[in-house]
């Protein structure tokens, strides 16, 4: 999943790309990063933890610069190591180099195979140091990094959002399929690019417009150059943002998350109906279905599970085993509003089916008599091989399960999944133009063993426009 950020702005970057950071900070829980350009130096600091715990005043007043770049991590690719946190920082040609990546490289292990056979050394286990050999060597052999960025999208496979500063230039662009979100931002004084408007809204700018597929752009002091490097026929933005990964507020592709998620809701009433005492959230991530739900219904939403609002989500906590553990701190079940009720729970999704068994438990507990569970995403039942932590059939309980067997595991009184059209329909794509390969086993570009329908990329001989206004 990951969260980026790149600035450029006359005023100093370091406070602005943290408070950008903490913004995005449900898109990585493990680490955070930040670098910066003051002109002649390039000044670094990146630790395990969450954003507020990694910068302090002292470290923040240390990275001086009017340009930088940040990073949240959520491991994918590569293991929890110090190493692997971004964003990774060279020194080339007495140029200073700094890149941090959004998404997940099907074939990192033929082109790291590769390096190494050519006598290539490896400092991280990260997917992110593969695309920066790629973009350094090109660099290195033309001069140019609109090139080196043609020639990263035409060897790499998969998803890519990223940021890279050169000296005191950010460069941003996305993999030609669209599949990771990107978005730019105007400031007072600068530009930015981040993985999601959340974060232009953090710093009270104005959000211009997403990071077109296939993008390269280049913001320096002049402001904002674009460049388009490739076009898809069909696009394949990751559904999964939209279901749980994105904030609510955000705009991804020109779609308000939240008015997609309670439209889904009413879509859930509509396909599942059922007599209730009232509707409930899990919350965050359950809220605005339920919402939806609720006025779909006319049945009343209630608080019926309260959040401690200083746990982070246990959906990308790194093993099973603390999922499970943080579930009961971070929910406690109001007993008032659920004894003897009968209640429709709202969720995003289910994934493992371990935290959904552990609430109904809990509500049960609490004195729920029925539990009508209703999940905003249809049933997961494929890996996700592009960003999410989700790698094997083994571990989705739906893989090898139907909904009423399902149901039987996590003990729900009924549940219903909505349905993929109702979901497509909600979010207001075509369904070509999405990546549903969690959902449907069929991915949007070749992956061994799985089942395949490639998107055709064409590659042009873009040149950058120099006008602002065309931003």
């Amino acid at each position: 999943m990951c969260g980026i950020v790149g600035i450029v702005d006359a005023g100093g970057v370091s406070i602005q790309i943290y408070y950008a950071l903490y913004a995005l900070q449900h898109r990585g829980q493990e680490s955070a990063g930040i670098s910066t350009f003051d002109g002649t130096t390039l000044c670094k600091f990146k630790g395990q933890g969450l954003v507020a715990d990694v910068f302090s005043p002292a470290v923040l007043k240390n990275l001086k610069g009017t340009v930088g770049i940040g990073h949240v991590r959520y491991p994918t690719t590569g293991a929890n190591l110090p190493e692997n946190i971004q964003p990774l920082n060279f020194q080339f040609k007495d140029h200073f180099i700094s890149i941090a990546h959004n998404g997940n490289l099907v074939n990192t292990a033929e082109l790291r195979a590769a390096y190494e056979q050519a006598g290539q050394i490896f400092t991280t286990t990260t997917d992110t140091e593969i695309i920066a050999k790629l973009l350094i060597d090109e660099i290195t052999n033309s001069g140019r990094v609109e090139d080196a960025v043609a020639l990263c999208m035409k060897r790499m496979q998969g998803s890519y959002s990223t940021v890279m500063m050169i000296d005191g230039i950010i460069y941003a662009f996305r993999d030609p399929l669209g599949i990771k979100p990107f978005c730019l931002g105007k400031l007072e004084h600068g530009y930015m690019v981040a993985s999601e408007s959340v974060a232009v809204d953090a710093l009270e700018g104005k959000f211009l417009r997403d990071v077109k597929p296939g993008e390269l752009i280049r913001i320096d002091a002049e402001g904002v150059r674009c460049m388009q490097i490739a076009v898809a026929g069909k696009r394949a933005h990751c559904i999964f943002e939209y279901i749980y990964f994105a904030r609510a507020d955000a705009v991804i592709d020109g779609v308000l998350v939240y008015d997609v998620r309670r439209t889904i809701g009413q879509k859930l009433h509509e396909e599942a109906p059922v007599k209730a005492d009232s509707v409930c959230s899990v919350p965050d991530s359950g809220t605005a279905y339920a919402i939806g739900y609720a006025e779909g219904s006319k049945i009343p939403f209630v608080e019926s599970l309260m959040k401690n609002r200083y746990m982070g989500r246990t959906f990308i906590m790194p093993s099973q085993k603390e999922r499970e553990r943080a579930v009961r701190i971070k929910l406690n079940p109001i007993s008032a509003h659920l004894k003897d009720k009968s209640v429709v729970l709202v969720d995003d999704s289910i994934v493992r089916g371990t935290t959904s068994k552990r609430i109904i438990d809990m509500m049960r507990d609490a004195g729920a008599r029925e539990i009508h569970m209703r999940i905003g995403s249809p049933a997961i039942k494929a890996p996700c091989y592009l960003g999410v932590d989700m790698p094997t059939r083994q571990e989705l309980i739906a893989s090898d399960k139907v909904e009423e067997e399902v149901r039987h595991n996590i003990t729900a009184t009924s549940l219903h999944h909505i349905s993929l059209d109702a979901l497509v329909k909600a979010i207001g794509f075509s369904r070509d133009d999405l990546c549903t390969g969690c959902l449907t086993g069929c991915y949007p570009l070749p992956i061994e063993g799985e089942s395949a329908k490639p998107r055709l990329v064409n590659f042009i001989d873009g040149t950058f426009q120099s006008k602002l206004e065309l931003v």
